[in-house]
């Protein structure tokens, strides 16, 4: 397999928001990742971490509860290596994203929600349920994989230490998994302890909560359906002791600034990667950035994967498209 077109993504200054807000911003750009995402990474090392442990034979089934993103990851690499994918996503994919599963030769399962192993209706439930009743099926997990938090400590996290020479104060991103928040923190918090370590989730998250108290509420309600990122459950991948903050954002203001960015610079950003803008418009008094500061949003993947969730209205987008992929 050619692991060279997964990571070493580059950084880009970004000029609109640095001087909006009046520090040094910098975008970690996944999309140039073999399948689109940052989570090419972790679905590598989950991969070779079952092969090398022999949990998988040749020729068998790699199964994952998936937003989109790890499934497409999973079912590249495991058709590169001689395995099947079956991929369980909630019935909030994008279409975009289950179009391009398909296309790349994923089976799919639809199911009602991704709310935990605890909800028989959920993929997390699905995917396991699966994995135990087919013979040479491997349930990689995403949600409690030592090797997801792995990939980004061992891969992620370097790379940024390196493309920032060092100088980075901030790092901002989405907590769907927890896994690139918890091992990219690791890394730069034992390389600069002072560094600032930023989560954003949808309102009515429950990692908040979880992160200021070590406990989940009391009432868990639904959460604004931002995809990719948000929980009602503490996944295992998620680790609080290297994160500071995580901030809150809603829907309609992640959409808002999803289409102002492509305004403004003409590139379409993620879902995800749009709450990390929201955050910077709706927290910037508290985040209290100076011009000394450097801060790396990440953004994991890539707006022509939410074509129809967050830029449908635009006559425009298929020429910003055009600008985002190079």
């Amino acid at each position: 397999m050619t692991t060279t077109l997964i990571g070493n993504t580059p950084i880009r200054r970004c000029d609109f928001l640095s001087t909006l807000y009046c520090t040094n911003i910098f975008i970690k750009e996944e999309f140039h990742n073999l399948g689109m995402s940052a989570k090419d990474r972790p679905a590598f090392f989950m991969i070779q971490d079952a092969i090398e442990r022999q949990r998988i034979q040749p020729g068998g089934t790699f199964v994952e509860a998936s937003s989109g993103n790890t499934g497409l990851g999973i079912t590249l690499i495991a058709k590169q290596l001689g395995y099947q994918a079956k991929i369980f996503v909630s019935k909030s994919c994008s279409q975009e994203k289950i179009n391009t599963l398909l296309q790349a030769g994923a089976e799919i399962e639809i199911c009602e929600n991704s709310n935990g192993l605890h909800d028989f209706h959920s993929t997390q439930f699905h995917a396991q349920s699966y994995a135990a009743t087919h013979p040479n099926a491997y349930f990689t997990n995403q949600y409690y994989n030592t090797q997801n938090i792995r990939a980004h400590y061992k891969t992620t996290g370097p790379e940024i230490w390196e493309q920032t020479a060092g100088k980075v104060t901030h790092f901002l991103s989405g907590v769907g998994t927890g896994g690139t928040i918890s091992g990219v923190g690791r890394f730069l918090k034992e390389q600069r302890p002072d560094v600032c370590i930023w989560g954003v989730e949808p309102k009515g998250s429950i990692l908040q909560h979880y992160l200021s108290h070590r406990r989940t509420p009391e009432k868990v309600v639904p959460f604004d359906a931002i995809e990719g990122i948000g929980r009602n459950f503490v996944p295992g991948s998620f680790d609080p002791q290297q994160v500071d903050h995580i901030f809150q954002v809603e829907q309609e203001s992640t959409k808002a600034m999803a289409r102002l960015y492509r305004e403004k610079t003409g590139i379409l950003s993620g879902f995800s990667s749009a709450a990390l803008l929201a955050s910077l418009a709706c927290h910037r008094e508290e985040m209290g950035f100076t011009p000394e500061h450097t801060v790396l949003l990440f953004f994991p993947d890539h707006g022509s994967r939410y074509v129809s969730k967050l830029y449908s209205d635009s006559a425009d987008f298929q020429t910003a498209t055009k600008t985002v992929i190079r």
